[in-house]
Parts: structure tokens; C-alpha cells; sequence
């Protein structure tokens, strides 16, 4: 393989109605797609996760756009390739962080591979499932009432986890309203965004009557250290998100004991190499992971399907149907769910999906080619 251009647009898609969490609330996503095309003139399309602010992590999408252009194309583009997995370690040498820049050109890259090879990215990953289980996740809510309804409809609608985000203010209680309402076998979690301190362990302690599958990353999104001394004082699982950015920090996780469950995004590990390393490493210590989401596309929703093919995927991901968030996906078929579960699509070989350049073409608000 020999990637000899990479074309990057934004296109901006409107929420079909807004997300808040303990950081912000989400109404518009700016989302940066990758379009990669080899010699022979395959091509595949694939997506940067960063955000429109540094408020989950320290990229934007208008740092990766800069990161793409200035250092990761240039050592990418022109080279022959015999697998995508040597991209991880050239990204890495002597270039710090930008993992969400460098996942968007290296998950292209083993798209673009699978494609080439004549295989469904799930299976040319190593993934084991034909179809995976699909979790939701409620932005925070403007009464506990509110958040009765909605999780109440998410699991009419058949998904096999609730998501729910939380904030001071709107934590223990409302959740222990929605655990009485909705019964202790519905699979519940809490989400923090590292809205807390230990200073709130004794608060956060008020989880552990609640039957929840885990709480999501409730401290500081570096901050291993801390989150160990909370999971001592926790019966409740703590999942780590924002803190695991490499396979060293999730060896670091379980040397410290910071927590018991990691949630693997593979735009925020820098791509699939590090993400199935991690997926791999958890598997040998027993440690269950799952597939998290930041509002992708249909094209990026693909990526996720496949990696939550992985057999350690024990835990329903965030990989929601595309209409949960958008009003018309960019791909076709859109993603779509069933008694929640969601179908790999194996009759075809890359991504899975085809995608729509027309839609793409109109939503666009700027594009750069880049070559050798």
C-alpha cells in the first residue's frame, strides 16, 4: 500500500437536539473527515474525532487539521506500507501527543488496507462477532423526571445500557430516581467527564447502593494517582476514558489499581495499533472493556463497530444508531439497531458502508489535498 493523497474537509452537522455534560452542552458538530486514496486508486474515508474545543482533551479539530498537514501526512504520504500497524510507531517517533490527528490518517490507513486485501475491517482486525451490543448515553437532563423519560424510552427502544452524565448537582439522586423507576436489573452507569476531586469521594461513595455497572472517569483526565484512592474507597467499578491515551497508561491503571473496567476510543489512543494493544493487554488481566463514542459520523460509527468486534468488547458501547444523533447520517446504509444489537456488516469488504460524497460535497465548508 501507498498512500499518495489525503484530502481533508469539514462538514458541520446539526444535532437533532442538544447534548449537555459536566463540560458543556453540543448542539453543532464540527467534524473533520479524512478521504485517503493509494496508488493503485482505491480509496476510503475516515474521521478525526477531535472536538471543536480543548475540553475533553488538549486537541480541536482545527489542531489536528494543523498536526495533519504540517507533520503526519508528510511522514505518511509517498511511503509504501506492508502493513498499517508500522504507522503507530513512526506517528510516535519524536512526536508528542496530537493522538487524535494521528488516529484519523492511521485508522485510514488500515481501512484502506482492508479494503485493498478484500475484507471487512472488523475481520481484518481480528474481530470475533457478527454483530454487537449497543448502549445510549443521556446528556444531562433538566429534571430528574426528564431523565426518567428518556431512560425509559432508550430501553423500550432495546438498548442494553444506559449512559447516564452527571455534574454536582445532578448525580446520586438523580440516578437513584432512575434506578427506582426503571427496576435493578436495567444495566445503568454513571458518566462524570471528571467533573469531581477525591475531596467528593465520601459523595461519589453514595453510588454503591445503586446496583451501576460503573462510574465513568469521575476525577481529573490525567490523574491515575487519585482515581486509585478513590477506587479503594468505591465498591462501585471506576471506568477509565480520558485517562488511558496509550498502552503504558493502561499498564499504569492496573499497577496503581486506578480502576477496573477501561472504555477504549480508538481516536484517543491514536488509533487502532494502540487501541487493540490495549484491548489485548486488558484481555490477559481479566479487565473488561468497552467501545465509547464522541459523536461520530457514519464513518467514524464504522470504525467503532469494527473495533467493538474485538472479543474483549464484553461491555455495549456507545455505537448508537445514526438517527439517534442526526437528522440524515452521511453514509448509506446508515447504522441501524436491532432488539440492541447492532450488525456487522460483513458481505463487504473496508469500512462496510458506502459513503455519500454528494452529501458530503454539500455540507463541506473547507478542503486541502495533500500529496507527496
Amino acid at each position: 500500500m501507498r498512500i499518495d493523497q489525503i484530502t481533508l474537509r469539514e462538514i458541520r452537522l446539526a444535532l437533532k437536539e442538544p447534548f449537555r455534560i459536566s463540560s458543556g452542552e453540543i448542539r453543532e458538530r464540527r467534524i473533520l473527515l479524512l478521504e485517503l486514496r493509494d496508488a493503485s486508486g482505491a480509496h476510503t474515508w475516515s474521521e478525526c474525532v477531535a472536538g471543536e474545543a480543548p475540553n475533553y482533551s488538549p486537541e480541536t479539530i482545527d489542531t489536528a487539521w494543523a498536526a495533519i498537514t504540517q507533520w503526519i501526512a508528510p511522514r505518511v504520504l509517498g511511503r509504501t506500507i506492508e502493513h498499517p500497524g508500522e504507522l503507530y510507531a513512526e506517528l510516535e517517533h519524536d512526536f508528542r501527543g496530537h493522538y487524535m490527528a494521528k488516529a484519523g490518517v492511521e485508522m485510514g490507513a488500515w481501512g484502506l488496507a482492508a479494503m485493498l486485501a478484500g475484507e471487512p475491517l472488523s475481520l481484518f482486525i481480528g474481530g470475533t462477532r457478527t454483530e454487537v451490543a449497543v448502549g445510549i448515553s443521556l446528556g444531562i437532563q433538566t429534571s430528574p423526571d426528564r431523565l426518567i423519560e428518556k431512560a425509559q424510552a432508550a430501553l423500550a427502544e432495546g438498548y442494553r445500557k444506559i449512559k447516564i452524565k452527571i455534574e454536582r448537582g445532578h448525580d446520586v439522586e438523580w440516578v437513584r430516581a432512575v434506578r427506582e423507576a426503571v427496576g435493578p436489573d436495567a444495566h445503568l452507569m454513571a458518566d462524570a467527564n471528571n467533573a469531581y476531586t477525591i475531596d467528593d469521594a465520601d459523595h461519589l461513595a453514595g453510588f454503591d447502593s445503586l446496583g451501576l455497572v460503573m462510574i465513568e472517569q469521575p476525577l481529573a483526565w490525567d490523574d491515575l494517582v487519585r482515581h486509585a484512592e478513590l477506587q479503594k474507597r468505591l465498591s462501585t467499578p471506576i471506568c477509565l476514558d480520558e485517562s488511558i491515551t496509550s498502552l503504558e497508561r493502561a499498564q499504569d491503571m492496573v499497577t496503581l489499581g486506578s480502576g477496573k473496567i477501561i472504555n477504549i476510543k480508538a481516536g484517543r489512543v491514536g488509533g487502532f495499533t494502540s487501541a487493540i494493544a490495549i484491548h489485548d493487554f486488558a484481555q490477559q488481566h481479566r479487565i473488561p472493556v468497552w467501545c465509547g463514542g464522541m459523536f461520530e459520523s457514519g464513518i467514524g460509527r464504522a470504525y467503532n463497530v469494527a473495533l467493538a468486534s474485538l472479543p474483549n468488547f464484553t461491555i455495549p458501547g456507545d455505537v448508537s444508531p445514526s438517527a439517534r444523533y442526526w437528522a440524515q447520517d452521511i453514509v448509506s446504509p446508515e447504522w441501524t439497531m436491532t432488539d440492541g444489537m447492532m450488525r456487522i456488516p460483513l458481505e463487504h469488504r473496508g469500512i462496510g458502508v458506502a459513503v455519500d460524497e454528494a452529501r458530503i460535497a454539500a455540507l463541506t465548508v473547507r478542503t486541502e489535498t495533500l500529496r507527496p
